[in-house]
């Protein structure tokens, strides 16, 4: 009967690494084709489409990307808001999740039902873009590609659910050696919640890099343009002078490869940080969804 057992296990074993192995493969395909098409000829991509494994290798289409020196300053600013803003709405998120997973705060209920309703309903985009220019005054400056985006509800429910995980004795002790709620919550329970803040981190993290909508509502200076509002820019215009312009008179217009290349550009910080936190990010996704 064990050994029945044992050989079923291995086989539902070997029947789940083959699956999610396909589905892996599946998912990192495109990303080689992107990444393959990226090294391609302009010329290629347009008459043999998207490929592997490029023809005619070339850095030309990163080239043209790179040559303006507005890349590194809307890398700069991508980079320093993702920054800024993953940390600070790693406080804020903290500070409002911790007092929520106690049941003997007062009001409870109430402020959970409030962060709840944010999740269902919102006040609309008018009103949010008069509060954020004419109450806030945020406009055309670094902190309106932070601020709005500094409390998410479901990272709120998702890291107070980790931080209900916590044993409770722990914290008592603490408290009875003398120490109070915030001395408590920096010195006990965030030390203690690295996988469930890694987690969150993350879900900030992508939430700042890939934004371009804030920027293109609210910045009008080119100096504090993020790198994905400026590549779309740089994609919507290089798309529109090849359909216009006859290139073969003039110079080749990698608007293909320039996708292609902006594409890798900016997944590629994200993709790199992402294998030093995934350990932290299986168990604190996990364990953070045990409770309700």
């Amino acid at each position: 009967m064990v050994e029945h057992k044992s050989v079923s296990y291995r086989l539902f074993n070997s029947i789940n690494y083959l699956f999610f192995s396909v589905i892996g493969i599946a998912c990192l395909v495109p990303f080689l084709i992107v990444l393959g098409s990226s090294f391609e000829a302009e010329q290629n991509l347009k008459e043999a489409g998207f490929a592997l494994i490029p023809k005619q290798f070339t850095l030309y289409s990163y080239e043209t990307v790179f040559q303006l020196n507005s890349v590194m300053q809307s890398f700069l600013v991508s980079v320093t808001v993702t920054v800024i803003g993953t940390l600070s709405a790693l406080l804020v998120t903290s500070l409002l999740a911790y007092p929520l997973s106690q049941r003997e705060m007062k009001f409870r209920s109430l402020i959970l039902g409030y962060v709840l309703i944010t999740m269902l309903f919102s006040g609309g985009l008018v009103p949010w873009y008069i509060l954020i220019t004419k109450y806030l005054h945020l406009k055309d400056t670094l902190w309106v590609l932070i601020v709005p985006y500094l409390v998410n509800p479901f990272n709120m429910f998702v890291l107070k659910s980790f931080f209900e995980t916590i044993p409770r004795e722990i914290v008592e002790s603490a408290r009875i050696d003398g120490a109070g709620h915030f001395r408590s919550f920096l010195n006990i329970v965030i030390p203690l919640s690295t996988p469930g803040l890694a987690t969150i981190g993350l879900f900030y993290a992508l939430a700042y890099w890939n934004d371009w909508w804030l920027s293109l509502n609210f910045i009008e200076s080119d100096k504090l343009m993020p790198v994905q509002l400026l590549l779309k820019k740089m994609i919507s215009n290089l798309t529109y002078i090849s359909s216009q312009v006859d290139t073969s008179k003039f110079i080749q217009v990698p608007a293909n490869g320039v996708q292609m290349a902006t594409t890798i550009i900016s997944i590629g910080p994200i993709f790199l940080v992402y294998p030093y936190i995934q350990k932290y990010f299986v168990k604190g996704l996990t364990i953070g969804s045990v409770k309700g």
